[in-house]
């Protein structure tokens, strides 16, 4: 079972004008919260930590994880409310956030409410975005992931929000201080350009396997994925479709990186570390055309094992 950590919100997408102001569609959101569905969806046993708001957002965001078979035992409730997300798309379907999110349920998990010890079906740990660098959630995950590094796989998204987690010195300390327990790091050519201005991809890369983790990943959009593990460096072309927009792209490519490795037995430390070319070039494309398929559709709506292969049959 793969445990996702970190935040669950609301995408409260922007349309244009109505009779009587702006259309909006209210859809589930967040970047780790998408890693779950995403993994729930491809049908591998999923579990997400996290705390959920009582409000009526709260209530149809465990329905959304209910619905995709991701397991509820590591929530909590609280009274704060629900961050809300507000995106708006460009021509090209970029998104553009801004965040609603002061004393929110998804920042409240606190190291004490952790759950003492976690069970040997946990094989794997995925933690992500600005859970990473607020309080109190980001010392949870921080001490969380220091506890279990070693004893389970750890991957790593760092999902920049500058402006949820302000000062990004600081959320780049923090995260690469995080790297001491990662097995993975996943992470978007922005992430990388946000945190190491005018530093190449594959520089930032090796840099972070100096740290400790076997393998990163760099997502670039329509460029495709580069992987960059021991000696090696594989680029991979992203499947050409017509797109609606990009959000959720990410964190369903992350979803179908572990939940491939998970599915072919890869998803241990020794597995990571020992993964070979031709594994991760199949990683890689699995998890590109799962990104590829939620670029067709609206929001973040990750696709479920049989769409992908289905799809990258199609193309083969």
């Amino acid at each position: 079972m793969i445990l996702v950590c970190g935040e669950a919100l609301i995408d409260l997408f922007i349309g244009g004008p109505s009779q009587t102001g702006l259309s909006a569609e209210a859809v589930a959101g967040g970047s780790p919260f998408n890693v779950a569905i995403g993994i729930g969806r491809l049908g591998r046993p999923a579990a997400f930590l996290s705390t959920l708001s009582e409000d009526a957002f709260g209530v149809f965001l465990a329905g959304r994880l209910t619905e995709a078979g991701v397991s509820a035992s590591y929530l909590q409730r609280c009274p704060n409310p629900t961050t809300l997300s507000v995106v708006a798309t460009s021509a090209s379907g970029q998104p553009q956030y801004s965040f609603y999110a002061p004393d929110s349920a998804d920042r409240a998990l606190r190291p004490e409410a952790l759950p003492s010890q976690l069970p040997s079906d946990i094989n794997a740990i995925a933690a992500a975005s600005y859970a990473l660098g607020v309080e109190p959630i980001a010392s949870a995950i921080e001490t969380l992931l220091r506890r279990e590094a070693g004893s389970r796989v750890i991957s790593l998204d760092p999902n920049v929000r500058p402006r949820v987690v302000g000062d990004l010195q600081i959320y780049r300390e923090r995260f690469e201080r995080l790297l001491a327990y990662g097995n993975i790091v996943k992470a978007s050519d922005e992430d990388i350009e946000l945190l190491y201005p005018g530093q190449t991809l594959v520089a930032a890369a090796r840099a972070w396997l100096q740290r400790g983790p076997k393998l990163v990943i760099v997502t670039r959009g329509a460029e495709g994925p580069l992987a960059i593990f021991g000696g090696s460096i594989i680029e991979r072309a992203a499947p050409r479709v017509d797109v609606v927009d990009t959000v959720g792209a990410g964190d369903t490519f992350h979803a179908g990186l572990l939940s491939w490795l998970d599915a072919n037995g890869l998803l241990t430390s020794q597995g990571i570390a020992e993964l070979s070319e031709a594994q991760v070039t199949a990683a890689l494309d699995f998890a590109a055309a799962a990104a590829a398929i939620v670029c067709t559709r609206r929001g973040a709506n990750p696709p479920t094992w049989e769409e992908v292969t289905r799809f990258m049959a199609e193309r083969a």
